[in-house]
């Protein structure tokens, strides 16, 4: 899932769906209407973001109603968490070899 949510989160027009659906629900009309693209090309960046369950979809009769799915973004946070703390460790060791050298 992790590979899913980060390619989701490379696409700009992906990211601007996901800001757009952080102030709330809407239809997928709603959220095609700023772009410069087809509704089938919008269509495309809402099912990848469906299928990296940062997306959720209600069909109310015709309409399509999306809803953000913070949850989704767990996993990529604690990926990136965990990285964050290794490169940490790993420059601070760095750095504690690099003083040694100069201090001795």
């Amino acid at each position: 899932m992790l590979d899913a949510t980060l390619t989701a989160l490379a696409d700009p027009t992906r990211r601007a769906i996901l800001a757009r659906l952080a102030d709330g629900e809407a239809r997928v009309t709603e959220i095609a209407a700023p772009f410069a693209i087809s509704l089938n090309s919008v269509s495309k960046h809402i099912r990848m973001l469906e299928r990296a369950a940062l997306v959720r979809r209600r069909i109310e009769g015709r309409e399509h109603i999306l809803t953000l799915n913070p949850g989704g973004l767990d996993e990529a946070a604690r990926w990136i968490d965990d990285q964050r703390a290794l490169w940490r460790w790993r420059l601070a060791e760095l750095d504690r070899i690099l003083q040694e050298k100069a201090d001795g």
